[in-house]
């Protein structure tokens, strides 16, 4: 599923936005980082790595930046890989604050990512010297538009 994504104009206090969050990492809002993030926040679905290239090739992009930055994005919390159904990475912003204590479902045709009202569960007894970090649970399947549900 191509999906054609035209970046809308960016205001000021969206573009002041993204930067805020890139900073609250601690990390610096580059140039590059702060495209690729409003591209992803604008988005209707998930993107793949090509469609976000062809979404900013006119803003002299390169791909190993590009990698890069979406790696990066996604380390940081602030967007979402996951696999479609043939096996392609599609990107999604995270919404500001999420991802503390809940669980996702991906669609695994359409790509994009929902946040559930469910928390994940609990941690299990981890050997002694073991230190978690965080818990993800992540539910796939297809969503209500793409089995048909919601006409």
């Amino acid at each position: 599923m191509m999906t054609a994504v035209t970046p809308s104009v960016e205001t000021p206090a969206e573009t002041e936005s993204v930067v805020l969050l890139i900073r609250r990492t601690g990390s610096r809002a580059t140039p590059a980082r702060v495209r690729v993030l409003q591209l992803l926040r604008v988005a209707p679905a998930a993107l793949t790595r090509h469609e976000i290239e062809q979404a900013l090739a006119d803003q002299a992009l390169d791909r190993v930046t590009l990698y890069r930055v979406l790696e990066w994005l996604v380390e940081s919390g602030l967007a979402h890989r996951s696999a479609d159904a043939q096996g392609v990475f599609r990107f999604s912003a995270a919404a500001a604050g999420e991802h503390a204590a809940h669980t996702h479902f991906r669609c695994e045709d359409c790509g994009r990512v929902f946040c559930l009202d469910a928390a994940p569960p609990a941690a299990p007894n981890l050997p002694e010297g073991f230190s978690l970090s965080r818990i993800e649970l992540d539910l796939r399947g297809r969503c209500a538009e793409c089995t048909g549900a919601c006409r």
